[in-house]
Order: structure tokens, then C-alpha cells, then sequence
């Protein structure tokens, strides 16, 4: 048995995991038990895991626990890998769903070489995507919490019609805004003070990503990632942070079908039939970058402020990003005009500026 492979699928759940050990290329699992997610069961599970003949593989899917078992076992001088759940095959016709079944199904996959592993990162790179992400949570907390405070306000009579919302000025009007019903009156004052102290959280957490983006780890990538349009500390900081490394991707369109920017085929025979993009991979990238193909709707003339963040940088570099200024205006362009929605531009362009990040990647 000192060639063979030991294959472990593994569901895991917040208070226990079902496993499921396969020898070789047995058709029926070896063994099936559960494990206790505390100390004490992990402890049993990796004795039990060393106690298998031949090299033990283990997979689970990513889920609420994240990478904290993967970490656990590797220390343990154990192999697993961490399974993107959106890219696990499933049958259409399977509707019987079960930790103990969905076990099982991980270890037969895995040892088909079915399954998309996750590249693990570090836990400083964790870090700073749950940093980043919490950003991110705390601007859709911000716009729930504005749109409760304006529709309260619309319900009782009171619209802002001077000029734009959240303005200066719309601030002083709610400062001017009074019931007499004293209910009303402290609801009012709740949501305001919701908004004002997410506005605070808002703005500690970009000040953060701010300095992060001038540390020596990320200054150079960072800078670099600037010079396209439409891409400042935030998004560069973002794209670090979820890409992990521009490197590992061995192409531009490996890189847009991480993010979900490529389009959907369902072609037979001679028909081939393209519909709208997959979005499977990475959300928070795919966002960030449709967030800045918009800025490319515009004139192809750098300002006057993208011309400086270029400025002292290596020439490849300025050479993608005034690449990516020509085609990219031109073809958000030329797609308007022939009638396609700008939003449905605004994807395509930021498929296509996925491949200049990518290419900017390549250099720095």
C-alpha cells in the first residue's frame, strides 16, 4: 500500500464534519464517520487521518469556516485542498442533498480531478482581504441606511428638491427637518445618527486602505495598477487583495474567467449561441473593475490628475495603461452607438480592461 492514495472528502459545517475515506480507485467509501469541530475531535480526526495507508488527500469545500481546517491539517503535515463550491459539477437530476452524500461526492470528484482548487492565502493576505471586504460592507450598510432615512422622510411629506442628495446642503435641510409628534422626532434623529456614524466607519476605513496602499508590500504594485483610468488606492488595493497574485494567471482570459466577465456559450453542432457573462469567480473583483470600465465612457485624454499618478513610472507600464485609455474609449464608445445599453458596455469594457490589469501584473 505504499504507493496508494488515500482520497478524503470532507463536509464540513460549524459544529461537526461528515467524512468520507476512499482507497484508491474503490468504487464504495472505506469509511464514514463524523468529527466534532472542537479541539478534542480535530485532534481524533488527524490521528485518524495519519492511521490511513498511503498518501491521504483531503478536499472540502469553501464555506463558513474558510481556510481554518486547511491551515490546521497542513500543520499537521496533512495535504487538502479547499474546493470553489460554484465550480463543483453537479447533476441536474441529483435532488437529494445531504452533508453525508455531499462527502462522499467531494472525495469521488477530487480523485477524478474534477474539482477547482482555491489558491490558500496567507493569513497576512487574508487579513487584508476581510479588511477591504468590511469596506465593502460598511458602504451597503451606508446606502440601506440613507435610503431608510430619505423614504422615512418622503413618507412624511418632506423631499429634498434644492439639489443633489447627501450634499451639504441636503445635510442642513434634515438639520432644519422637525415633528411635532416626538416619535417621529426620534426616529428622524436615529437615522440620522445611523448614517453619520457609518459615514465615520466609512471614512476610518478608506483613511486605513489609504496607508496600507503606500507600505512597501504594495506601493510598487499599487502605483502601477493607478495609472489606468479609473483605478485609484481603493480599487488597486482590492484587486491585490482578491487577486492574491497577477502572476499566477497564465493568461489575460484566465484571468476574466476568474471574475465571471466572459460570456456563457450554449453551442451544438454548427450553432453557437453566446449569452450574457457567467459571473462564477471572484464578485468583489468583477465589481470593482465594471465600477471603473465606466470611466472609460469618456474622452481618451488622460487628466491632468491621472497624468501625474503616471508620472516617474516604468514606461511598459504607461504604455498598457495609454493602450487601455485608446481601445478602451473607443470601444465603449462604438458599442453605444450601435445601440447596445451602457450597461451591457460597461461589462464588455471591463472584460477587456481585466487584461490590462492583467498585463500591467505581468511587469511589476
Amino acid at each position: 500500500m505504499s504507493n496508494s492514495t488515500t482520497w478524503v472528502g470532507i463536509d464540513d459545517a460549524a459544529n461537526k464534519f461528515d467524512v468520507a475515506v476512499f482507497f484508491n480507485q474503490d468504487e464504495n467509501p472505506h469509511e464514514e464517520f463524523q468529527v466534532m469541530n472542537d479541539p478534542d475531535g480535530l485532534g481524533r480526526f488527524v490521528k485518524k487521518l495519519k492511521s490511513l495507508p498511503g498518501d491521504i488527500r483531503c478536499v472540502y469545500e469553501a464555506g463558513v469556516l474558510g481556510y481554518t481546517l486547511q491551515r490546521f491539517l497542513k500543520k499537521k503535515g496533512i495535504s487538502c485542498d479547499v474546493a470553489a463550491p460554484s465550480l463543483t459539477p453537479r447533476r441536474p437530476g441529483d435532488r437529494i442533498k445531504t452533508n453525508k452524500r455531499d462527502a462522499r461526492k467531494l472525495a469521488k470528484l477530487y480523485r477524478a480531478g474534477e474539482l477547482t482548487s482555491i489558491l490558500i492565502p496567507t493569513e497576512k493576505q487574508e487579513a487584508l482581504r476581510d479588511l477591504l471586504r468590511a469596506r465593502e460592507d460598511t458602504m451597503e450598510d451606508l446606502t440601506r441606511r440613507r435610503h431608510r432615512l430619505s423614504k422615512f422622510l418622503l413618507r412624511n411629506g418632506l423631499r429634498y428638491r434644492i439639489g443633489k442628495a447627501w450634499s451639504k446642503g441636503h445635510w442642513q435641510w434634515m438639520g432644519n427637518c422637525r415633528f411635532d409628534d416626538a416619535n417621529r422626532q426620534m426616529v428622524l434623529s436615529q437615522y440620522r445618527r445611523s448614517v453619520e456614524q457609518t459615514q465615520e466607519q466609512l471614512k476610518t476605513f478608506d483613511e486605513a486602505v489609504e496607508e496600507i496602499a503606500k507600505q512597501p508590500a504594495y506601493v510598487r504594485i499599487a502605483n502601477h495598477l493607478m495609472a489606468l483610468r479609473g483605478v485609484k488606492a481603493l480599487t488597486a488595493m482590492t484587486i491585490i487583495a482578491e487577486a492574491v497574485d497577477l502572476k499566477r494567471y497564465v493568461s489575460a482570459p484566465a484571468f476574466m474567467d476568474s471574475n465571471g466577465l466572459v460570456p456563457s456559450e450554449n453551442s451544438t453542432g454548427d450553432t453557437t449561441h453566446r449569452g450574457s457573462i457567467t459571473k462564477t469567480g471572484n464578485c468583489h473583483l468583477r465589481r470593482v473593475l465594471v465600477e471603473s470600465a465606466w470611466h472609460y465612457r469618456h474622452s481618451g485624454v488622460a487628466s491632468r490628475t491621472l497624468k501625474q499618478r503616471r508620472k516617474g513610472l516604468p514606461e511598459e507600464v504607461v504604455r498598457i495603461a495609454e493602450e487601455a485609455d485608446r481601445r478602451l474609449t473607443k470601444k465603449f464608445t462604438k458599442m453605444v452607438h450601435r445601440g447596445k445599453r451602457s450597461t451591457i458596455a460597461a461589462v464588455a469594457v471591463a472584460r477587456e480592461l481585466a487584461g490590462f490589469v492583467w498585463a500591467i501584473g505581468q511587469v511589476s
